[in-house]
Order: structure tokens, then C-alpha cells, then sequence
């Protein structure tokens, strides 16, 4: 198949999406899957190097609402080279051109909607969902309505997208989504970290792995780190991801107030072997999150076998629980101090079996390869049935976009 992915940016700090998206593209063209990405960056965005697909872009984009006049009729242009077209995110402009440009075109397209509909923002954020019900009913809601497929990661996020507005209709289809097996040796990616953090060699690691937000609980982690894990003194808390709205210079000021800043390392964003060999070398991955519509990061984890202590608001938790690949809790101080006192608490035996239970996990559940099966299964079936339609009412396709 020929597939088309329209995504607002493919800079590295957005996260999971991106990271999946080019992991995913390597797997489909071993398979004979051409992947091409639109998006908004600028042409020539330093993260734009290198990247194992051929890419379109249409950047820079106005605003934050992402506003970019070429990209509707682009896709109005050359959405006949591809099989389907897939839709990373909602409440920016990309999604919105694409229904403009695609709603009644031969070439159907599918909406991955990142968690994009949990209600948890509706709750977080009631002026900014208010906002968003302005223009829900002539925006999101036909973009989803008219989608062939609205694809979710996992069947928490499915059932949570439903209690965001009640204005909702949408195909929805649950796909496998995981991440890639890290193919370096332990032991070398292991120094690629401890070379740019030597005094963490040898000390026991908390890592938490992600965008530093308000919405991840690292404040959380932060006090119940002072209050269960630092009274040890071989235990360190590393805090590693890009700080995208400036929250890291509060949370240094409440690792001050309890006492426990010298334990804490922040190594900003980090990838590659540098990233893998924090994971490997920590002794728990921590994510107290209080909204996580997958979390790219936990099966990272889960495929170095690091055991995970996350909160029930992370919406893999149950396959994590059922499977003992690591620790469950509400996400609030009292569920984070639990997590760190359940694994303390724990022999060396059962620890050894839940790592072993974690990489058993990933390769069962969250492997990229099947993930990139199942995104593959879902868009040749998109694909088959818009080409049945086609044949069966030939007029499809030649309408105008409006």
C-alpha cells in the first residue's frame, strides 16, 4: 500500500505518536509499504535528517492552532497517489484539512486520536473545553464522523473517548500500538548514559521517562521519592524529557523544599542509545500519570524488562497488571508512595520474575511488529472497502471538496 501520514510535527519532543510513526515506517517497507509524511514543520527543521520516509514540508504553520493555507489543496492535489490517507491528532488545523480535502474523495482516511478525547482534559481544563465545544460540532466531529476508521491504541482509551461530548459518531477500531526492541547490547547502551552521568554508576534508579507536564505526576514522584526511596542513600530519581511548558523550575523548587535535590538528575530530552541505556540501567521505570492514552515510554521499559510502577490512569495498566509486568496505583501521593514501598518491599526473586514478566509483556503485547500487523490489517481493509464502493457507485470520488 501507498500511505500518506499527516501529522502537525515530526520534532522528536512530541513524543510517542512520532516516535511510533518512524518506527512503524521502517517495519512497513520491509514489507513492501511506501510511507510518505505531510506535516507542518518548517523545510529544513534540524530534526528533519534522516528520517526513513520520503517527507512533505508545508511548515511554518500560523499560530498554534497550526493554520497552513497550502495544506488542503495540497492534499486535494495528490491524494489520488495514495491508498489512505492517516491522521495523527485532533484540534489543530491538519485533521480539519484533511475532511476538507478528502471527505468525499476516492482515497479514504483513518484518525489516530492520541488520547486526544479522554476526559480528563475536560476536567483539567474546563475553559479550554468549552473552547473546544464551539467548534466541535462543524469541526472535530465531522472530521471523526466522516473518518473510515477512528483508531485507538487500546480499548480504555475507546471506551473514554466517549464520555468526552456527546455529540459523537465515529467508526472506532482498537489497533495494537507498542514500540520497538531495543537492538544494542545492555552493557554499551548502559555506558552511553553513565558517560554523560557518571556519578549514577552504581546507584539504585527511579527513571522517569517523558514530557515534563503537569498532566505526568512528577510532582508526585518527586515527594513520594523524599518520603519512601531517599532514605535510602543508594537510591537516585532521574527526570528525563523535554520541558515544553517551563514546569521543571517548580518542580526543582519542591525537590528543594523536601530536601532531596542533589538526588535528582535531570537530563533533559534523550534518545537513541543514551535513552535505552537510562531505561536498562534504572531498577523501576515511574510514570504517576494522571491522563496517558498509551504511554510509548512504558513499553519501552516493558521490552528492556524494567518493571513499571504506574498509575490506573495510564490506560494500558490492566494488560501491565494482568500480566505482572509491574505495579498499579491511583494516581494521587498516596498511590505514588505505594508504588515505590510495593517494590522496596519485594524480594530479589520476585523482582527478577517480574522483569522477566515485563519483556515477556512487550513481546506479547506491545512489539512494533505487531503493531505495524495490525495497523496494516486496518488499512487494507479501509483500502478494500472504499474500492468495493467505488466499483459499486462510480460517482464516488469525482464530487467537489468544497
Amino acid at each position: 500500500m501507498r500511505l500518506l501520514h499527516v501529522i502537525h510535527s515530526m520534532n522528536p519532543a512530541g513524543g510517542g505518536p512520532v516516535e511510533s510513526l518512524t518506527r512503524a515506517a521502517s517495519i512497513m517497507a520491509r514489507h513492501g509499504h511506501s510511507t510518505e509524511v505531510l506535516f507542518l514543520d518548517t523545510p529544513g527543521a534540524s530534526w528533519l535528517g534522516n528520517l526513513p520516509f520520503t517527507v512533505h514540508a508545508l511548515g511554518p504553520a500560523r499560530g498554534t492552532y497550526g493554520y497552513a493555507p497550502a495544506l488542503a489543496p495540497w492534499l486535494r492535489d495528490h491524494a489520488s497517489r495514495y491508498d489512505v490517507v492517516v491522521v495523527h491528532g485532533l484540534w489543530q488545523y491538519p485533521s480539519f484539512a484533511c475532511w476538507r480535502a478528502l471527505r468525499n474523495s476516492s482515497t479514504p482516511y483513518v484518525v489516530f486520536t492520541h488520547g486526544m478525547l479522554d476526559p480528563w482534559f475536560k476536567r483539567a481544563y474546563p475553559l479550554k473545553h468549552l473552547k473546544k465545544w464551539m467548534y466541535w460540532p462543524w469541526a472535530e466531529y465531522r472530521v471523526l464522523r466522516d473518518a473510515a476508521a477512528v483508531l485507538f491504541t487500546c480499548e480504555k482509551e475507546r471506551i473514554l473517548a466517549r464520555e468526552s461530548f456527546w455529540l459523537y459518531r465515529c467508526n472506532e477500531v482498537v489497533v495494537n500500538y507498542g514500540a520497538a526492541a531495543p537492538s544494542a547490547e545492555k552493557g554499551a547502551q548502559e555506558s552511553s548514559f553513565f558517560a554523560l552521568h557518571p556519578k549514577l554508576k552504581g546507584k539504585r534508579i527511579a527513571l522517569f521517562l517523558g514530557r515534563i507536564h503537569a498532566k505526568k505526576g512528577c510532582d508526585l514522584l518527586i515527594e513520594a521519592f523524599s518520603e519512601v526511596l531517599a532514605r535510602d542513600p543508594d537510591w537516585r530519581l532521574v527526570i528525563a524529557g523535554p520541558d515544553q511548558v517551563g514546569w521543571q523550575a517548580t518542580l526543582t523548587e519542591l525537590a528543594r523544599e523536601k530536601s532531596v535535590e542533589h538526588l535528582i538528575t535531570w537530563p533533559g530530552m534523550i534518545s537513541g542509545d543514551v535513552k535505552y541505556g537510562a531505561i536498562k540501567a534504572a531498577e523501576v521505570f515511574v510514570l504517576p500519570s494522571h491522563q496517558e492514552n498509551f504511554g510509548i515510554a512504558v513499553a519501552e521499559a516493558l521490552g528492556c524488562a524494567t518493571p513499571v510502577l504506574i498509575s490506573e490512569k495510564v490506560n494500558i495498566w490492566h494488560e501491565v497488571q494482568e500480566d505482572g509486568a509491574g505495579i498499579v496505583a491511583s494516581d494521587d501521593l498516596a498511590g505514588t508512595r505505594s508504588l515505590l514501598l510495593s517494590w522496596i518491599k519485594m524480594s530479589e526473586a520476585e523482582r527478577s520474575a517480574m522483569r522477566e514478566k515485563a519483556r515477556s509483556c512487550f513481546e506479547r503485547r506491545f512489539h512494533i511488529e505487531k503493531a505495524a500487523e495490525s495497523l496494516v490489517r486496518v488499512l487494507a481493509s479501509v483500502h478494500d472497502r472504499r474500492q468495493s464502493a467505488l466499483k459499486s457507485s462510480p460517482s464516488l470520488g469525482f464530487t467537489s471538496n468544497g
